[in-house]
């Protein structure tokens, strides 16, 4: 079931930090590699503050960690928590997929059955 991949309200944290454009493109700048937070502000048109809010959202869906070197916050995207949301999408893209095959099927019979 598509539901045993992850908690609700994890999926809804995921789903939620990945609503965002900025934040889907923090998180692709984080798969590539990992950059300081104040890096990443350099690539926005938003204040320092907004970039840390966005980054915030990401690492409560544990779409990314956050570490202390020195100074500086490292952010790093979470490849098993990645993984995990792409499996459960692949779960509802298989579910949608046999439903349509179903409804093709009832759609077909009954055009059978006018003729």
């Amino acid at each position: 079931m598509v539901v045993d991949y992850l908690a609700q309200q994890e999926v809804d944290r995921i789903f939620g930090a990945l609503a965002d454009a900025t934040r889907r493109d923090i998180l692709v700048r984080s798969m590539n590699a990992s950059h300081s937070v104040s890096a990443l502000a350099r690539h926005y048109e938003m204040s320092f503050a907004a970039v840390q809010k966005h980054v915030a959202v990401l690492e409560r869906a544990a779409l990314v960690t956050k570490q202390r070197h020195g100074r500086e916050q490292i952010v790093a995207s979470n490849a098993a928590t990645l993984r995990r949301a792409a499996a459960l999408l692949d779960a509802y893209g298989e579910l949608w997929t046999n439903r349509a095959t179903q409804i093709a099927g009832i759609l077909t019979d009954e055009e059978g059955d006018t003729k």
